[in-house]
């Protein structure tokens, strides 16, 4: 079965090693680009910034400075966000590298300690909405606020060409985390009760789904033949499931058997709001 990995423990040393990747950065490093494509180096720092204080200042102090989106519209709330992380990045280019690390070293613990003091099990003040959910626990929300640390940090990490948070000890909880959304990236595929399918990433796990007259949903360990297989090397699931590359570029390097459609909606999973 999938279930929503603990994660409230690691984010201070998850923190801990972005500063101590951010320190080591030659000055040449921080112009580097990344895949996150207007964005070098620096400006993934300057967005990672930006999650930091906004988890203090909306999550932790319930103030919403910026007004909102019109509506709550998916399509509408990524548009405001790209515009949102836009002007922060924008406005952080007069920012110095040293100033950047200070104010990761500065708000970093307070948001790990807001972080932990939170009950799991309590309704989260966001819903993860490319899991299809309405409502989140706050297990689910900080789950999801790990993988956008987590995969911001490998972006930075990509473009130097360090491979640490590939470790199972990080990417782990990563996975575990955005795969929960496969079942609503399935939505729309309509096959015959009972068919099955396997996602294998390559040293992270495996998950089975099955087809059912409700939708898709998890499966734990099976020994019924499994219909579909996809599987996908660590170092294109993370890139691919955060719109970093897209489906068509990844297709001779990684296995596929099975129905098409079946495997081409798993491949489609965005487990950010892009």
């Amino acid at each position: 079965m999938a279930e929503v990995p603990v994660v409230q423990i690691l984010f201070a040393p998850l923190d801990a090693l972005l500063l101590d990747c951010l320190r080591n950065l030659k000055s040449e490093q921080w112009e580097l680009p990344t895949v996150a494509r207007l964005w070098n180096v620096k400006d993934v720092v300057a967005h990672l910034l930006d999650g930091n204080l906004r988890a203090l200042s909306i999550q932790r102090d319930k103030y919403f400075g910026a007004k909102g989106p019109e509506s709550f519209e998916y399509g509408e709330m990524v548009r405001w966000l790209n515009n949102l992380n836009a002007e922060w990045v924008h406005a952080a280019k007069r920012l110095s590298p040293d100033v950047l690390i200070l104010m990761h070293e500065t708000t970093s613990p307070l948001v790990s300690a807001y972080y932990e003091s939170l009950n799991p099990m309590e309704e989260a003040i966001f819903s993860v909405a490319w899991a299809g959910e309405n409502t989140s626990t706050n297990a689910m929300h900080l789950a999801r606020e790990y993988t956008e640390k987590w995969h911001h940090q490998q972006q930075i990490r990509f473009a130097i060409g360090d491979d640490t948070l590939l470790n199972a000890q990080w990417s782990k909880p990563f996975y575990d985390t955005i795969i929960l959304g496969l079942p609503h990236a399935m939505r729309s595929v309509h096959s015959t009760a009972g068919t099955k399918l396997t996602v294998i990433i390559r040293d992270a796990g495996s998950w089975n789904l099955e087809c059912t007259i409700e939708g898709w949903r998890f499966l734990g360990e099976t020994n019924v033949q499994i219909d579909n297989v996809l599987e996908i090397p660590s170092d294109i699931a993370w890139r691919l499931f955060t719109k970093s590359i897209r489906p068509e570029s990844v297709i001779g390097h990684i296995r596929v058997e099975g129905d098409r459609e079946i495997t081409s909606a798993a491949l489609s999973l965005v487990a950010v709001m892009a």
